[in-house]
């Protein structure tokens, strides 16, 4: 189940509070939360031989506009000097639901699916409730991000293949997001994860004596068959024209020299790729015997751990591996498996760790929850239960994808 406050996507998809509200005095008891209207306008005075206007009509007109207002403006949840309204739970709910369907495709039955949508609805308000009570926090501890933003907004006008920064711009907005509204998204996904780090993370340690007995109680687990595994840069020349396939391959070929030069492979898959893995770093999974295709197979379970090929020419693009990391077959050794220990024990500690900080600040905090959304927000300054609180970027499914077809890409005239 994802969090919203653990995204690592690269675009959170949540808005901004509407407006800032000042944090009521401590000595004053909490207020009832409404739904503020608009005042009706004054009647425009009209010339005495004016066209009359339906009296019926007008007043009906004018409750639309007061309704529909109320409906936009409704404040669900104050968190301090931030508000949640409807129009925010509301985007929140459908981005959820939108998250289940597509993690959901082809693997789960139409009833797993709706069950998943029902828990996703359920904490959505909690969780924009937990991430303003981080980000205030991230605020007050004087984190900065913004090269984090600009950066992360540079990877994705390269990933989305667009000239400049001006034309992201142009995109989002064409999109139908505020520019700002997008780029403060990012902002806060980062200022989350900085605090998570910075206040949670930071206090979780894992022995290596620790690591050691976890391995020899579970020896069962680590007996596999034989694997690699793997991450790619992949120059696409889908759709491209014969005279542009000169330009493309010299591109991946840049990318593999970079990465021989000594640059980490995964920063140039974020800078170079076309892939959806670029994000990942090129990560594309991890394979065993007979699951990628007889040609791809014979030649990276020949290779040694972190050795590169040399860019081929597949049917989807220019294309360099890189072997990662070989699992022979039988019990891993501890030195293979280390690194996978460690993140699974990372995550048990997370779990509660992450509950008893943000049950901490939610203490230390003024919420207030509008009746009748208690429930499903865990109350005002009340413990928020069954809280996920495992990062996103730890849960990422493996990418698996084979590369079938090799050979040269047919020409357009085909």
């Amino acid at each position: 189940m994802q969090n919203v406050i653990l995204l690592a996507a690269f675009c959170a998809a949540l808005p901004l509070a509407a407006q800032d509200q000042p944090a009521p005095s401590s000595q004053q008891p909490a207020p009832a939360l409404e739904k503020p209207g608009m005042a009706a306008p004054e009647p425009e005075k009209k010339p005495a031989d004016a066209k009359k206007t339906d009296p019926k009509k007008s007043a009906e007109a004018k409750q639309s506009d007061i309704t529909a207002a109320k409906t936009v403006e409704e404040i669900i949840a104050r968190v301090n000097n931030e508000i949640i309204t409807r129009s925010e739970l509301d985007k929140a709910r459908a981005a959820a639901q939108e998250d289940a369907k597509q993690e959901c495709q082809g693997k789960c039955t139409p009833e797993q699916l709706r069950n998943d949508i029902e828990d996703r609805e359920k904490n959505t308000l909690r969780d924009l409730i937990d991430q303003s009570l981080l980000v205030q926090r991230g605020k007050d501890m004087g984190v900065n991000v913004e090269p984090e933003v600009i950066k992360r907004l540079d990877q994705l006008r390269q990933q989305n293949k667009i000239d400049s920064m001006e034309d992201l711009e142009k995109a989002v907005t064409a999109q139908g997001s505020n520019w700002e509204d997008f780029k403060n998204n990012i902002r806060n996904g980062l200022l989350t994860q900085r605090v998570i780090s910075s206040e949670v993370g930071s206090h979780i340690s894992i022995g290596k004596e620790e690591i050691s007995k976890y391995y020899d109680d579970h020896k069962k687990e680590f007996v596999r068959p034989e694997q690699v595994a793997l991450r790619e840069i992949e120059v696409s020349t889908e759709g491209k024209k014969d005279e542009q396939l000169p330009e493309l391959k010299k591109k991946a070929e840049t990318a593999l020299k970079r990465v021989k030069d000594g640059e980490d492979f995964g920063e140039i898959a974020k800078r170079f790729s076309d892939s959806t893995t670029a994000k990942q770093g090129g990560f594309l999974g991890v394979y065993k015997r007979g699951e990628l295709s007889k040609e791809l197979e014979e030649l990276v379970f020949k290779m040694k751990k972190n050795e590169l090929t040399d860019v081929m020419e597949t049917k989807q693009g220019y294309l360099v591996l890189q072997v990662l990391e070989r699992y022979e077959a039988g019990e891993q050794p501890l030195n293979k498996v280390e690194n996978e220990i460690m993140d699974h024990l990372y995550s048990q500690r997370m779990e509660p760790a992450m509950r008893q900080y943000l049950k901490t600040l939610r203490e230390q905090s003024y919420v207030v929850i509008k009746p009748g959304y208690q429930e499903i927000a865990g109350g005002g300054n009340s413990e928020i239960q069954e809280v996920s609180a495992t990062p996103e970027a730890s849960k990422n499914k493996k990418n698996r994808k084979k590369y079938l077809l090799f050979g040269k890409k047919p020409s357009s005239g085909q």
